[in-house]
C-alpha cells in the first residue's frame, strides 16, 4: 500500500543549515565590535548620572533655585506680572510637593492680583486651593479673591463664591436654585444674578469715562442691590424672558436676513462701535489725581462759590389790576402780611405772611416763578427790605414780591465740592481728548472738509444759476 504524503511533507520552506566555521581574522574582528559597544554603553551611562546630577533647569537656562530668587527680586522691586511669570516658571523647572506648589501658586496669584490682574489672580487662588488644603492660606485666600472679585465689579459671583465659602462642604453649589426653564435649558438663580448685572453693567457703561473705578462700581452695587429685591428680580426674570423668546422666535423666522433689518442693524452697530472707541480712548487717557482736582477748584473757584441769595415773601392773585391794586396799598404803608393772608392764592405761604421758605439764589430757577429771568434781576438789584416796583406775571398768575433779606456770594469748602470738581474736570479733560483723537483720524483717513459746499449762495447768482439750467 502506498503512503500518503502530506502536505508539509511535501513543502519544506526551511533553509539548509551552514556549518559555523570562524577564522582567526573574523574572531577578532568581532571581538573588537564588542568592545566598541561596551565603550558605547558605558558613556551613555556616564553621561546620564551627570545629567541626573545637575539642578534642575528653567527658561533661559537658569536653575530652579536661580528663578526663586528672581521671582523674589522681581516681587520686592514690584515688577508683579513679571514676578508672577517668573514664579509659574519656578513650578515647572523644580520638583515639589503638593503643599509646596501650593504655596507658589499662592505667590503666583498674589503677584497677578498687585499687577490688577484679578481673573488670573482668582485663577491661581483656585489652583491653588486645588492642589493642596492648607490652613494657613485658606482664611487669606478668601480675602484676596473677595477682592479681586471686587475689583472687577463681579457682585454677583462675590455673592455666591462667598455663600460657597461660609457654607458647609457638603451643601449644594450656591444660586443652583432654578428660577425658570426654556425646554430643556434651565435658568438657576446665579444666572439670573449674572444677567441682572450685565443689564446694569450694560446701562452704566456710557458714564464709564466720566467716573473713577471706585464711582462706578459704587454706583453699580447700589443699582444691582435695588434690583435684587424679590419683586425687582421677578419683574426683571419675566422681560428677559419675553425678549429671549421674542429673539428666537425671530431666528427663527430668520427675521435677521431682511434687507431693512440688515441696514438697521448695521446702523445701530457703527453707533455703537463708534460710541464704544470713544468711551475706550477716553478711559485710557484722561487719568485724574487729587492734585488735578485741587489744581482746578482754585482756577475756577468762583463757579464752585454759593450764588447771591436772597430770603423773599409773595402775594400771588389772578388778575393783574388786582395785582396793581394792592401794590398801591402797599406803598401806601399797607401791611404785606395782612395782605398776604387775605389776598394770596398761594394758601401755604399765606399762612406764614406770604414768605417764600428757604432762598432763591441768582442764576437758579425760583420755585414760585420758575425760569423768569425778570423777576430775578428786579430781585436782586432791589435793596433789602423792599417791594419790587411793579407785579409780575407767571405761569400761576400775578406776582407781587418783596425782598426780605440779601446775602453776598459765598466761597464753598474744597471738601464740600469735591466730587463735583472731579466730574466737571473729567468732562473737561474728556471733551479735549476727544477732539485731539477725531483730529488724529481726520489726519490719518485725509479727511477735507469743504465748507464752501455749504454757505448760503447770493439771491442773485441763485437766479442766474437758474435762468442758465
Amino acid at each position: 500500500m502506498r503512503k500518503q504524503t502530506t502536505m508539509a511533507e511535501k513543502l519544506d520552506f526551511s533553509l539548509p543549515q551552514k556549518k559555523s566555521k570562524v577564522t582567526a581574522g573574523g574572531a577578532f574582528t568581532i571581538a573588537l565590535l564588542l568592545i566598541v559597544a561596551a565603550l558605547a554603553v558605558a558613556n551613555l551611562l556616564v553621561a546620564s548620572r551627570s545629567e541626573n546630577a545637575q539642578p534642575a533647569t528653567a527658561s533661559g537656562g537658569l536653575s530652579a533655585a536661580q528663578v526663586k530668587a528672581l521671582a523674589a527680586k522681581l516681587a520686592q522691586r514690584n515688577l508683579h506680572e513679571q514676578a508672577a511669570a517668573a514664579w509659574q516658571d519656578y513650578l515647572g523647572s523644580a520638583e515639589l510637593t503638593d503643599v509646596e506648589r501650593a504655596n507658589v501658586l499662592f505667590q503666583v496669584a498674589t503677584s497677578f492680583e498687585k499687577a490688577g490682574r484679578y481673573a488670573d489672580a482668582i485663577e491661581n487662588y483656585y489652583r491653588s486651593e486645588a492642589t493642596a488644603s492648607l490652613d494657613e492660606l485658606g482664611p487669606q485666600i478668601n480675602a484676596h479673591v473677595k477682592e479681586c472679585f471686587e475689583k472687577l465689579g463681579r457682585f454677583a459671583s462675590l455673592r455666591y463664591e462667598m455663600m460657597d465659602r461660609t457654607s458647609p462642604s457638603s451643601s449644594e453649589p450656591a444660586g443652583g436654585k432654578v428660577v425658570a426653564e426654556i425646554g430643556p435649558e434651565k435658568i438657576t438663580e446665579a444666572r439670573l444674578d449674572t444677567l441682572i448685572e450685565e443689564a446694569v453693567e450694560n446701562e452704566l457703561l456710557p458714564m464709564r469715562a466720566y467716573l473713577t473705578l471706585e464711582q462706578f462700581n459704587e454706583q453699580k452695587r447700589y443699582d444691582l442691590e435695588r434690583l435684587r429685591r424679590p419683586q425687582a428680580k421677578g419683574q426683571f426674570l419675566g422681560e428677559w424672558l419675553s425678549q429671549e423668546l421674542l429673539y428666537r422666535e425671530a431666528l427663527e423666522q430668520e427675521l435677521g436676513e431682511r434687507p431693512e433689518i440688515k441696514r438697521l442693524m448695521h446702523a445701530r452697530t457703527r453707533e455703537m462701535l463708534s460710541r464704544r472707541m470713544l468711551e475706550e480712548q477716553l478711559v485710557s487717557k484722561v487719568h485724574i489725581t487729587d492734585g488735578d482736582v485741587q489744581t482746578y477748584f482754585r482756577a475756577n473757584k468762583e463757579k464752585y462759590m454759593v450764588p447771591e441769595s436772597a430770603t423773599i415773601s409773595h402775594i400771588l392773585v389772578a388778575e393783574e389790576d388786582t395785582a396793581r391794586d394792592l401794590l398801591a396799598k402797599i406803598r401806601a404803608g399797607a401791611d404785606f402780611a395782612a395782605l398776604a393772608k387775605e389776598f394770596s392764592l398761594d394758601l401755604t405761604t399765606a399762612q406764614t405772611d406770604g414768605r417764600i421758605p428757604g432762598e432763591v439764589y441768582r442764576g437758579r430757577p425760583m420755585p414760585f416763578a420758575g425760569d423768569t429771568k425778570d423777576i430775578e434781576a428786579a430781585i436782586f438789584a432791589t435793596d433789602a427790605p423792599g417791594v419790587l416796583d411793579r407785579p409780575f406775571e407767571t405761569e400761576t398768575g400775578w406776582e407781587i414780591v418783596r425782598v426780605d433779606e440779601k446775602h453776598p456770594p459765598q466761597e464753598r469748602a474744597f471738601e464740600e465740592v469735591q466730587q463735583e470738581v472731579r466730574r466737571d474736570l473729567r468732562i473737561s479733560k474728556g471733551e479735549e481728548v476727544q477732539r485731539e483723537y477725531i483730529g488724529e483720524l481726520m489726519a490719518k483717513y485725509d479727511v477735507v472738509l469743504r465748507a464752501a459746499a455749504f454757505a448760503p449762495i447770493p439771491q442773485g447768482d441763485s437766479q442766474e444759476s437758474s435762468s442758465q439750467q
